[in-house]
């Protein structure tokens, strides 16, 4: 016998495109209509290169990873700011900024928080580009306690 579920925490994980935008909205609409806690979790992942990064061909300044932390950092902070501000005003919404892997801290941080959903867009990638590049929402599925809620960005 399956036991009532109530959903009283939304985890909604959140990147700068479209398609989390779309996942954005339809989270903040179902966190209202059940009188859910809300929260956004954005994943900068460390970048896995040099400590200097440069553009031998266009002949860019060098830069260093701490910078690139600090400008991703910075991306994350108007990432919020800009999805807080398409909630309504009674919404109170919890920010989660993680380091790292996205599939492993939106997992971490669904367990942590004690998420009942995790909502999330997703590209829709098919084929080739799938292999190359993967998936979060596929490897999430994969470690997630909870359930988890995929918005398609095509249509």
């Amino acid at each position: 016998m399956v036991k009532d579920i109530t959903i009283k925490k939304i985890l909604i994980a959140v990147e700068d495109s479209v398609y989390s935008d779309k996942a954005v909205a339809y989270g903040f609409s179902l966190g209202k209509t059940l009188g859910a806690e809300l929260a956004l979790v954005h994943v900068n992942e460390i970048p896995l290169c040099s400590p200097y990064v440069t553009d031998q061909v266009l002949n860019e300044p060098v830069m260093i990873i701490p910078e690139l932390m600090k400008i991703q950092d910075e991306a994350s902070q108007r990432l919020f700011v800009r999805l807080i501000k398409t909630a309504e005003s009674e919404l109170k919404i919890k920010i989660f900024e993680k380091i790292g892997n996205p599939r492993d801290e939106i997992v971490s941080t669904a367990d942590e928080w004690t998420a009942d959903l995790i909502i999330l867009g997703t590209h829709g990638r098919t084929g080739l580009d799938h292999f190359i590049v993967g998936s979060v929402a596929e490897s999430i599925i994969n470690k997630t306690k909870c359930p988890l809620l995929i918005i398609p960005g095509k249509g």
